[in-house]
């Protein structure tokens, strides 16, 4: 039977404005774990016995945490199971990716998000949250990066997208009978302010005009390429309105370990 793993990484000390998302495991496990809600995917499959959660990772000043994080990461990444991390911020994804792409030499990214999160730099940070996939393909940690839901494009982030060669699709581009043509294993790093606020209120930058959460849902449940990892980031709980967001976090992980479990048969 496959398994997935989960870890927790409550670490926003590169967010930009607000802080919050270091708490987001705390809150979205109870919603996970509720049983107010099913522990089946729509795509058929029970997680109840699925899910193994390998706590939070411990972080402390005498240790550098992004090594911290792609030494944990790659820990369980060792048990053979597909991974599920929850952020904190988005700059997490850079040391996520750095010990996923050790074990797989082809890797698409499918990044859902209303930020590019490509700045070379953002107020001097080079780990800002808003700078991991420029580290990212900088250090070549995937073949292909598919940026989907950006609305908050910039010239700098063009030229990036030039640069790195990235597949971008835009919000005001995105149509529901989407296909993505997949060719490798996917990692898929899931920022919740993707999706329209109206969904996910519990985010730091709130960016009208996103996707709707039936849209991620789809968008997921069309990729056709095992799943190998992931990450749901950027839920800001001192944000979120009656735990709306972490209960949408909690229906997209258990949507996203679905697939994860449907692609490895």
């Amino acid at each position: 039977m496959t398994r997935i793993s989960l870890l927790g990484i409550p670490h926003d000390d590169n967010s930009s404005f607000f802080k919050g998302p270091a708490q987001a495991p705390a809150h979205i496990r109870p919603e996970l774990f509720s049983d107010a809600y099913s522990m089946w995917s729509e795509t058929g499959f029970d997680l109840t016995d699925r899910l193994v959660d390998h706590g939070d990772i411990g972080f402390d000043s005498a240790t550098d945490p992004w090594d911290l994080i792609e030494g944990e990461v790659g820990r369980v990444l060792e048990l053979g199971d597909p991974l599920i991390c929850l952020g904190g911020d988005h700059a997490i994804s850079w040391p996520i990716l750095r010990a996923v792409r050790r074990r797989h030499p082809s890797l698409t990214i499918l990044h859902i998000d209303a930020h590019p999160d490509m700045y070379d730099a953002y107020q001097g940070n080079p780990r800002s949250h808003t700078s991991p996939f420029a580290r990212i393909m900088e250090q070549r940690l995937a073949d292909r990066l598919i940026q989907v839901g950006l609305r908050t494009v910039n010239d700098h982030h063009r030229d990036q997208f030039k640069r790195f060669g990235v597949e971008v699709i835009e919000a005001a581009r995105f149509g529901d009978d989407l296909r993505l043509d997949l060719k490798t294993p996917v990692y898929i790093s899931m920022d919740l302010d993707g999706l329209d606020p109206a969904f996910a209120p519990g985010v730091s930058h709130r960016e009208p005009g996103g996707l709707t959460t039936r849209q991620v849902i789809s968008l997921i449940q069309s990729v056709n390429q095992p799943i190998v990892a992931a990450d749901i980031v950027e839920l800001n709980p001192p944000r979120d309105i009656a735990n709306l967001t972490a209960t949408v976090a909690a229906k997209l992980l258990k949507e996203i370990a679905g697939m994860m479990v449907k692609t490895r048969l």
